[in-house]
């Protein structure tokens, strides 16, 4: 059965190897013939969620006016969600973390989304730098009663490209056919 899944990634790197984490995924995904909406957070302007209250009066709509909207209005109707990015300083990339700050506005409306994945890349030798994320991540998941439908970390990398022929790339395409 064919699934609606948003993609939200946080590299500000075109080329480098959280995007094709993610590149891998999504062509997964569309093996399997499913809808992907591809979310590139860091070259969009999203401002950080303010905490006023608007969007609880205002059916999800946030006061702010940036690029937000079209990402909310696809976690209305996804059956999954996607989150990646590079592992910066212990946590997702700033750039990702505002995009999913602003759920908030969909928390009295609800998302669609019943399943998510991870998929990170770091520079650590381990996925021990990761371990915030994941944590976060699990606590969103469970927060919003979504299924926690797989997890990959790429350690060890530095340089773009440095992830190809790693099997975290098949990983993340399996991910995507199976999600």
């Amino acid at each position: 059965m064919s699934k609606r899944i948003v993609v939200l990634s946080g590299s500000p790197r075109n080329v480098g190897n959280t995007n094709r984490l993610t590149e891998a995924f999504i062509e997964g995904a569309k093996t399997a013939g499913h809808q992907v909406s591809l979310f590139k957070v860091a070259g969009l302007t999203i401002g950080g969620c303010r905490g006023c209250g608007y969007c609880f009066k205002h059916k999800g709509v946030c006061v702010q006016k940036d690029d937000m909207p079209p990402i909310l209005d696809g976690l209305c109707t996804a059956d999954a969600l996607a989150l990646t990015s590079p592992v910066y300083y212990f946590g997702v990339s700033a750039q990702l973390k505002l995009a999913v700050d602003r759920f908030f506005a969909l928390l009295e409306e609800g998302m669609a989304v019943k399943r998510t994945v991870l998929l990170m890349t770091c520079g650590d030798a381990t996925d021990a730098a990761a371990a915030p994320s994941i944590s976060m991540f699990r606590q969103l998941c469970a927060y919003q009663k979504w299924e926690e439908a797989g997890i990959i970390i790429a350690p060890r990398l530095h340089n773009p490209g440095e992830i190809d022929g790693r099997a975290e790339l098949e990983q993340a395409k399996k991910l995507g056919e199976n999600i």
